[in-house]
């Protein structure tokens, strides 16, 4: 969200996908209705701090933090919205004041607050009653959405229930008290979202999505005959390649066989952040296979890859494209192409919240490589990550020049206005000035 998108939103006022929601010293029930209605149709924005004319009102600076930590409490908690979502409030300085703003995207669930349905109309949160509006609501998403659809054959046995114990510890170990902890299986899959309803064809059972992420590998070809995930190496053989791993089975399994492939043949350079080490290798190939599990479109017959080359590494799936446009962290929205996976990814920590995921790879990629990561939205969704064996953020190595450094420049290195005399830093090699700014400033080596 940026300064010149938000006069725009005042100007034009509230719509069936802008919301201005004064602050009274909390979010009012009438927020989460909003909320709800959002996910019910095509998304939007909420402004907390704002007249319904558009004036600016703010909330208080001190507790903004507060206020979001309460409003995702509020939709993560299953008695509240159900089913829960996650959604990732900014705070937004204007004039002196602080808005906070929430990016809803659609969703492929019917939610409601409460136990109310709620959906949009124009600039309203209408509730939804009748049979009938609730079952084309169900019709409408379904058409969305391929993860939603309802395969009412499939029983217990077709999933991996084996699996489940381990799931929920994953989210308990992320959230100490996860709803999940006291379910039980069944409970938790339909708190998942992974068991639905087809209205339109009066059948029920597990969606499409929980066969993905739990299936046996026979009932998910059965389902999704071209899923695969291709990882190739192709450092010396560039006709073939070097090394291959062919993932055919649950989406939850593949990411550990996906990220075992990633370990095994890329460097994993030394890098320090808030003075812990961390795999750079790790960070970066878990955004670009995280999204390439979770985002892409499972009824292309397109086979998703992941490739390591010499120079680069890449994804390449299929997708439903909205803009066909570079991304980057200035023009990027989150929008979650598989929003049932997508949830189940985050719950167990494979996933944070939406756009961290842009964020992390244009910081580590730049960090890892020395170049810019590029992510383009097409009909095949690509990532495309830049390597360099002999670059190091750490060494330098490959800038041999000297620094002549102010304490402004030092500052944007150290990651803080150093106080050092600047003939500390001057005439010496740049290895050895991050040797010096991490010593003396005690911020290691990150750029401000």
């Amino acid at each position: 969200m940026d300064i010149n998108r938000f006069e725009t939103t005042l100007t034009v006022g509230e719509t069936v996908a802008v919301e201005f929601k004064r602050y009274g010293g909390k979010a009012e029930d009438d927020t989460y209705e909003t909320v709800c209605s959002f996910l019910n149709r095509f998304g939007g924005d909420i402004y907390l701090g704002v007249m319904d004319n558009g004036e600016v009102l703010g909330v208080p600076p001190k507790a903004a933090q507060d206020i979001i930590k309460n409003f995702i409490s509020m939709v993560s908690n299953p008695t509240i919205l159900s089913p829960t979502v996650y959604l990732a409030p900014e705070i937004l300085d204007y004039k002196e004041k602080k808005i906070i703003c929430v990016h809803i995207p659609p969703s492929s669930e019917v939610h409601s607050f409460k136990k109310v349905i709620f959906d949009r109309m124009d600039d309203a949160d209408v509730k939804v009653t009748a049979t009938n509006q609730i079952a084309q609501m169900y019709i409408r998403k379904q058409r969305i959405f391929t993860e939603k659809k309802v395969f009412p054959y499939v029983r217990d046995e077709h999933l991996r229930f084996d699996m489940l114990p381990r799931i929920r510890q994953l989210a308990v170990n992320r959230f100490k008290d996860h709803p999940w902890k006291s379910m039980t299986d069944n409970e938790l899959l339909r708190s998942a979202g992974l068991y639905g309803e087809d209205l339109e064809a009066g059948t029920k059972g597990y969606n499409f999505a929980a066969i993905m992420l739990l299936g046996y590998d026979e009932v998910i070809k059965s389902v999704s005959p071209a899923y695969r995930t291709d990882a190739l190496l192709r450092k010396v053989n560039m006709d073939r390649y070097d090394d291959r791993l062919i993932v055919e089975t649950n989406l939850t399994d593949s990411y550990d066989l996906l990220m075992g492939f990633a370990a095994k043949h890329l460097l994993d350079k030394f890098y320090l952040e808030d003075d812990k080490r961390l795999n750079l290798s790790s960070a970066i190939s878990r955004e670009m296979l995280v999204n390439c599990l979770m985002h892409r479109e499972f009824s292309s017959s397109y086979i998703a890859q992941f490739v390591i080359e010499k120079d680069r590494m890449y994804t390449a799936n299929a997708n439903r494209a909205e803009t066909g446009d570079m991304i980057t962290p200035d023009n990027f929205r989150p929008n979650p192409k598989n929003p049932i996976i997508a949830a189940f990814f985050r719950n167990i920590w494979m996933a944070d919240e939406l756009g961290s995921g842009v964020r992390n790879l244009y910081r580590y990629g730049k960090i890892y490589s020395g170049k810019t990561p590029q992510l383009i939205d097409g009909v095949v969704f690509r990532i495309i990550v830049p390597l360099a064996d002999n670059y190091s953020f750490d060494a330098l190595i490959g800038k041999p020049q000297t620094a002549n450094l102010s304490r402004k420049n030092c500052g944007l290195y150290c990651g803080i206005n150093c106080s050092l005399n600047k003939n500390r830093h001057t005439g010496v090699s740049e290895r050895t000035f991050f040797r010096q700014s991490r010593r003396y400033c005690g911020s290691g080596w990150q750029i401000a």
